[in-house]
């Protein structure tokens, strides 16, 4: 079929879209993505807070914890490019469908998980099934709409996936609090029917091109070989440190398979990831924002459920109900924020927000071990909530605005991927992060204390654990008092450092979003 004939049958789609939707099935769109992604953005989050509770009940390590995270994450950000392509060519509907199924049959299986083994696996297949749906889902939204009603569609989205992101962490408290944590993942059935539901009745199918082209899989191998290797090392080394062969191996071949998969995007003519994109400063920028801004949240905010409830005392549910005012900052702020991308460009917002996202978690550094919610973590919580739904809604559109509508599939792909991937680079390089601190802040305060050599070395093995840290229980009443202030001192000094560079990530951010978005056109 001629170039332009393919064009043409994209357009000719795209509108046939629109006017279905003017005669009201917008607000479907709407909810079978948003209910879609937020399946998989609930299940990110709520095992924020989830952790400890599976950290005391399967007995888990920090690496087995982190494991559970980036297992998920692993799979969703090497493999979401190839569900964006994938939904390019056989029909956004269709490979949206997929992932839902997929989604919902792995969530099942984390919710019989025996041990942790069967949980790291399970959720691996459920980063598979995210791959597939949460590209598809902005990529449906953004072919669905006119131009005029775009931003504000988008808007939508980004500010009720947003909200569903931020409820992960009350619903998973409460449930873990009060049922079983099991019940995070089998939530996802329910959900999962009717998005199927009224996804067949009620969206219509597109595609790019009529669906022709190649689907780039020697790009996904290397992609996945790149993120699974990287990331293992950066686990180990908590282990086994940086000089280790388990690590520097594993190092190896993630650099030089994440050499081979550029070469092979430059070089191949149907690259999952095309390279010329990149040529708009907008959609580099914003990808780079992006990046920042998601590597601050789901690493620094992988450290606070830990903090509350192995520090300050909170209940699992506490925790959740701690982050309600999050949720409702997303909830009042982020669709006027998309609105505000039509009146002022997105460049303004994106700034706004990410400094002040960058406040909120510098607002985290500052309560000390008790003291009132409303005068310790309230203001940080609701500072980094309104910073947030500033940033989210105008970045998203800046992105999607800055390429072509037939790369929708695409850009919605490699936006979601480069934020995931800052995210699961985030945990595990912050994870090695605090393992040092932490010891040296161990060691630092174990020095001044006389503890016999049994004590010492029963504390020392048990390192990895961070906070959790079990006092032998044959200690006087007083040593086991000092021992558990000092561990908590330790690990308050950590968070304190982990909360300070997610700040520094957002401030550069905020500059990186002045320098580049809005200086040139769509491309």
């Amino acid at each position: 079929m001629p170039k332009k004939n393919l064009v043409d049958k994209t357009v000719i789609d795209s509108v046939a879209v629109v006017h279905s939707l003017a005669r009201g099935e917008g607000k479907w769109v709407l909810l079978v993505t948003i209910l879609g992604s937020g399946m998989a953005f609930i299940d990110s989050t709520a095992m924020n807070v989830v952790l400890p509770v599976l950290q005391l009940e399967l007995n888990a390590t920090i690496p087995q914890m982190q494991w559970i995270v980036e297992a998920y994450a692993i799979f969703m950000s090497s493999l979401m490019l190839l569900g964006g392509a994938l939904g390019d060519k056989f029909g956004r509907k269709r490979m949206f469908a997929v992932g839902v199924v997929i989604f919902s049959l792995a969530s099942i299986w984390c919710g019989v998980a025996p041990g942790t083994g069967h949980l790291i696996v399970a959720r691996a297949f459920q980063g598979v099934g995210g791959a597939l749906l949460v590209p598809g889902s902005l990529a449906i939204v953004n072919v669905s709409f006119s131009e005029k009603e775009r931003g504000r569609a988008i808007g939508t989205w980004s500010a009720f996936t947003a909200i569903t992101t931020a409820l992960g962490p009350i619903l998973g408290g409460w449930l873990a609090q009060n049922l079983s944590w099991r019940l995070v993942f089998f939530i996802n059935v329910p959900l999962s029917i009717v998005v199927l539901a009224a996804l067949f009745f009620r969206i219509p199918e597109t595609k790019k091109d009529n669906g022709e082209g190649k689907l780039d899989l020697p790009g996904s191998l290397f992609a996945t070989l790149s993120l699974g290797c990287i990331v293992y090392a950066l686990i180990e080394s908590g282990n086994s440190g940086f000089g280790h062969p388990k690590v520097i191996v594993p190092f190896v071949a993630g650099g030089l398979s994440l050499v081979a998969f550029l070469y092979h995007e430059y070089r191949t003519p149907s690259p999952m990831m095309p390279l010329s994109l990149f040529r708009s400063m907008t959609f580099s920028g914003a990808n780079i924002v992006s990046a920042l801004f998601w590597a601050a949240w789901v690493g620094g905010i992988f450290f606070v459920p830990f903090n509350l409830i192995q520090i300050q005392g909170y209940t699992a549910a506490g925790v959740g109900i701690a982050f309600i005012p999050l949720v409702l900052a997303l909830f009042l702020f982020s669709r006027w924020a998309g609105g505000l991308v039509g009146n002022y460009g997105a460049r303004p917002p994106i700034i706004a927000g990410t400094f002040l996202a960058g406040v909120g978690c510098l607002l985290f550094t500052r309560p000390d071990i008790g003291g009132s919610y409303w005068t310790t973590f309230f203001p940080a919580i609701v500072t980094l909530g309104v910073g947030m739904a500033v940033t989210i809604s105008p970045l998203t559109t800046a992105v999607m605005s800055s390429v072509n509508m037939e790369h929708s599939g695409i850009a919605s792909a490699i936006n979601n991927t480069v934020g995931r991937i800052a995210g699961l680079l985030s945990i595990a390089i912050l994870g090695v992060f605090a393992l040092s601190t932490f010891n040296n802040n161990l060691d630092r305060e174990l020095a001044v204390m006389n503890l016999q050599p049994d004590t010492v070395q029963a504390i020392d093995s048990q390192r990895i654990k961070l906070a959790a840290i079990d006092i032998p229980e044959d200690l006087p009443a007083g040593t086991k008092i000092e021992l558990r202030r000092v561990i908590s001192e330790s690990f308050l000094g950590t968070f304190r450092t982990m909360m300070e560079i997610s700040a520094a990530l957002l401030f550069a951010g905020s500059i990186v979003s002045w320098l580049t978005i809005g200086r040139l056109k769509p491309g």
